[in-house]
């Protein structure tokens, strides 16, 4: 798999999805990533495509839980306190799979690509992905970015790789939904008029 340098949104927005099909974040709906059909989906939710499944082959239950051993890594870098501590962890999970970064012609230009050893299992496909983008975040955005979901209830973090950089929820659709769903009750209880 060749990574690009410069589209680190891509590997940031996989680890932000991974790091929410945990239990500890998703709570009583418990684990998003039980089996190799819902990791087939997150990464055709991306459009990731590594070279562990290239050939066709479906990833395996043991893929499954090397990704879901990966996930828990991934939470610590985007919890760490400094921008260098999400760096070295950063490359620690880039070496397990990303070779050395190769300048290759893209169209009119040039881009920068990360290539994974070609043997490389999925899970260290995906830590090289992830890696990238996280990396590239903190290069691009800052270590600010690194941030956990404000929902209060939830016990999600995730990188903002937003133009704006307001994001404020790990998972938008739903803990920003709930959070308003838990508002406008509240205010209809408190003789609020709904809006």
């Amino acid at each position: 798999m060749d990574i690009s340098v410069s589209d680190y949104g891509v590997g940031a927005a996989v680890g932000n999805d991974l790091v929410a099909t945990s239990p500890t974040v998703r709570g009583a709906a418990g684990e998003a990533l039980p089996d190799p059909d819902a990791l087939a989906l997150l990464l055709a939710e991306h459009a990731v495509r590594p070279a562990a499944t290239a050939d066709g082959r479906a990833p395996s239950a043991g893929d499954v839980r090397d990704v879901q051993l990966l996930r828990r890594e991934v939470r610590g870098i985007l919890e760490t306190e400094t921008g260098e501590q999400a760096v070295a962890g950063g490359i620690v999970l880039l070496k397990r799979a990303g070779q050395s970064p190769v300048l290759r012609r893209d169209g009119d230009g040039w881009e920068w690509y990360v290539p994974t050893a070609p043997d490389a299992p999925l899970a260290a496909e995906l830590a090289a992905l992830v890696a990238v983008g996280l990396l590239g975040t903190v290069r691009a955005l800052g270590h600010d970015r690194f941030r956990p979901c404000a929902a209060p209830d939830c016990r999600g973090v995730f990188a903002d790789t937003s133009r704006a950089g307001r994001r404020r929820y790990c998972m938008p659709d739903l803990c920003g939904n709930r959070l308003n769903v838990a508002n406008h009750r509240a205010r209809l209880r408190a003789g609020g008029v709904p809006r």
